[in-house]
């Protein structure tokens, strides 16, 4: 069964249109990826196909019938409408080829995706092909009719040829016809990698992207290409569900690390994009995620559709304002500086609104990241401020990441019902195997609520995350006999990472509970431990103004409190202090379980915890180095044994 995009076809798609949907989805192999009029740099084809060992097929879909068509020839088709009036068109055939060459061009800029010698030098690496689907015409039509001298058999199908009902209909012959479609004179030698399918959507279709190493163009085939490094893109289920949250109100359930943030950025993205005039909000707690989700839609909405039309010269370079109408805040800021009230007004103003007794600014759509941490109240406000028309709500949350005692209903708080409008998200692309698996044992160890953990869909229960299986190094567990050794050692491996293995400072992140005691400034400390390593830090939770402040890539290590980090993600962790957990004042030991949790999932390829103290947590961790050492001896035994 192929993949679609989207999941299903819209229900105001004709009939010969979800025929062919469902003949492809159901009859293609599970690799291929079907498109359902997908927008591609200002067009629209009907049907795109990619398969590893077949590559780029467009397709046309046509429900004439016989009497509609009139005069025909291989460029235009003169047909008559339900009135009996006549209106000329292009060929379909020619519509098909159109658009699968408009494809062919954006792709053969990138020459990874290009061959580089042999015959066919400077052609894709992989065949293309165009072809027409005639849903409401037979066989015998085209015979009877004489339609194969205007369009060649190889190029089309016909109801017979996709309908699974019908006595002709023949998995083979469908793959056979799919296959002689492909005019170009070469066949794939290899299937495409996953690699080259990526760089294939992440060309085609922009809201897929997260991120590319940009770097200067090079001479090539008479053009300044882009040279492209790095290539992410969402994964296929993430593709489908920013494509496809549909309109109304929406919930999204994802662990940590499944890239919850990006679908909702990317939606708001589409959303501009179809509703140019709508005024969109997104709404999130943390004053870090707020910066860090701006700056991820000031990236989208400013970076070109065509990469390959990227401007190098030091005019381009400037940072261009796209005109859209989206805005970001975290919750306390958006009362404060957008409705001109306090927290503890919320209530009266839910009422003023209710009564037509205030007026506050309203959007065409509201988005709110980590709606786990909400007030009952506050999404009240929220649904009193979104334009009733539209009901574009879109709620996106991690019950295991809960670090707030909220007690909420969604059907009372926004009026609005959940209840089949819900998606969720349950594989891990954030960090490798070992960090989820270190992660989760521990939460599930130590949460009140391992009882209330799931692997499927249940609004209000926790998702137990999926690893993608990317492999990486087990998370480091250092135990000294005071802060003083522990930041100096926290210090030194960062400059190790850096240094043997190139990870950027900027990717690393000092996570810590507690700044100071009565005893002991922790985060002094750590800042002269860095310091004495010549490593540039930024102090992200200084104060309200460096958290706004906050730029991931500006060459420093950043420091935080656990707390503000949700959200974020860096390539290496360092959880500092933590015999400081669960804290002494906080009587709610489940959210010091929320909060150990999120900070190990922010690690994207290496994980460190330390500590030079006691704690129940510290005592689990204890245990784990006490098993290490035993596996370590146990190995060394047998391999001397051998």
């Amino acid at each position: 069964m192929a993949y679609t995009i989207p999941e299903t076809i819209r229900s105001t798609a004709t009939a010969g249109e979800r025929l062919l949907f469902r003949t492809l989805k159901e009859y293609l192999p599970d690799d291929y990826i079907v498109y359902y009029e997908p927008e591609i740099h200002g067009r629209r084809p009907d049907f795109v196909v990619i398969g590893p060992d077949l590559g780029i097929l467009v397709l046309e879909v046509k429900d004439y019938t016989k009497n509609t068509l009139f005069q025909l020839n291989q460029d235009e088709w003169t047909l008559v409408t339900s009135g009996g009036e006549q209106t000329q068109t292009k060929s379909p055939l020619k519509q098909a080829r159109e658009n699968v060459f408009h494809l062919v061009d954006y792709l053969k800029k990138d020459k990874s995706l290009v061959q580089l010698e042999g015959k066919y030098k400077f052609q894709l690496k992989f065949p293309y092909g165009f072809g027409t689907v005639f849903t409401r015409l037979y066989q015998k039509d085209f015979i009877e009719n004489g339609l194969y001298s205007v369009i060649e058999p190889n190029l089309c199908l016909t109801r017979d040829e996709i309908d699974p009902e019908k006595e002709a209909f023949s998995e083979e012959n469908l793959f056979e016809k799919i296959t002689n479609m492909f005019t170009v004179p070469y066949r794939l030698r290899e299937p495409l990698t996953k690699e080259d399918m990526d760089a294939i959507r992440y060309h085609l279709f922009p809201e897929v992207r997260i991120s590319a190493e940009y770097k200067q163009p090079v001479p090539y085939q008479d053009q300044l290409l882009l040279s492209l490094h790095d290539i992410k893109s969402m994964d296929l289920h993430q593709e489908n569900l920013a494509k496809q949250i549909g309109d109304k109100n929406r919930l999204i359930r994802g662990v940590a690390g499944s890239g919850k943030t990006l679908i909702l950025a990317s939606r708001a993205k589409i959303l501009t994009k179809e509703h140019p005039d709508w005024k969109i909000l997104i709404l999130c707690y943390n004053i870090s995620l707020a910066r860090n989700i701006d700056q991820m839609i000031h990236h989208m909405m400013n970076e070109p559709d065509s990469l390959f039309d990227f401007d190098f010269s030091e005019k381009g370079s400037e940072v261009k304002t796209e005109s859209h109408h989206i805005t970001v805040r975290n919750f306390h800021s958006w009362l404060k500086n957008d409705l001109k009230i306090s927290e503890k007004n919320i209530s009266t103003m839910i009422e003023k609104l209710k009564n037509g007794e205030a007026i506050l600014p309203t959007y065409d759509a509201i988005m709110i990241d980590e709606g786990q941490d909400f007030e009952s109240d506050w999404f009240s406000l929220v649904s009193q401020l979104l334009n009733p028309e539209t009901k574009s709500l879109l709620l996106v949350e991690d019950r295991a990441q809960t670090i707030y005692k909220r007690k909420r209903s969604y059907v009372q708080d926004t009026g609005l019902s959940f209840k089949g409008r819900s998606k969720m998200l349950s594989i891990n692309y954030r960090n490798t195997a070992q960090i989820v698996k270190f992660a989760w044992d521990f939460y599930q160890t130590h949460s009140f609520l391992k009882n209330k953990v799931i692997t499927r869909e249940h609004e209000g229960e926790i998702i137990a995350p999926q690893s993608t299986r990317r492999k990486g190094v087990e998370p480091a567990i250092v135990k000294v006999d005071n802060f003083f050794k522990e930041a100096k050692i926290v210090a030194k491996q960062i400059k190790k990472l850096h240094e043997q293995k190139k990870v950027p400072l900027s990717e690393v992140l000092i996570l810590y509970r507690v700044k100071r005691t009565y005893q002991i400034n922790y985060v002094d400390i750590l800042k002269r431990a860095l310091g004495a390593e010549g490593i540039d830090y930024y102090w992200m939770t200084e104060s309200n103004d460096t958290k706004r402040n906050f730029n991931k890539d500006d060459g420093k290590v950043k420091i935080s409190t656990i707390d503000s980090s949700k959200g974020l993600d860096f390539q290496a962790v360092f959880i500092v202090n933590i015999d400081n957990m669960p804290f002494l004042l906080e009587e709610d030991k489940e959210r010091e379980v929320s909060l150990l949790y999120i900070g190990m999932t922010r690690a994207k390829e290496y994980l460190c915890l330390s500590y030079s103290g006691e704690s129940e947590f510290t005592k689990y961790f204890d245990g784990i180095l006490v098993q290490r050492k035993e596996d370590a001896d146990k190995n060394k035994v047998i391999s001397e044994t051998l």
